[in-house]
């Protein structure tokens, strides 16, 4: 699964795009990256992203019966998602100029 937080490569980040992926492997994601972050706090971030237009949801039924919710950027989020990393790009070459 790919997964558009925390993600190592430039080819990672553009496939996370285009594909729609579940909460909870946000969060597991998020996990291995140092960053701890409960259900209680993750999900009112994607539902806010949700309403702000950045991100939209699908339920599905999974193989074990259970149904789950997978989010997928729109096309604002995209556009977000970039203006943010050049935002951090612009961050770090200030913060690193004089190495």
């Amino acid at each position: 699964m790919v997964r558009p937080i925390g993600c190592d490569g430039e080819a990672e980040c553009i496939r996370a795009l285009t594909e729609s992926w579940p909460g909870l492997e946000m969060i597991e994601e998020l996990g291995r990256h140092g960053y701890a972050l409960s259900a209680g706090t993750m999900y009112p971030i994607l539902h806010r992203l949700e309403e702000d237009g950045l991100l939209r949801s699908k339920v599905v039924l999974a193989r074990d019966g259970r149904r789950r919710r997978l989010y997928r950027l729109t096309p604002a989020g995209r556009r977000a998602l970039r203006a943010a990393k050049q935002k951090v790009r612009e961050l770090f070459g200030e913060l690193f100029e004089h190495e």
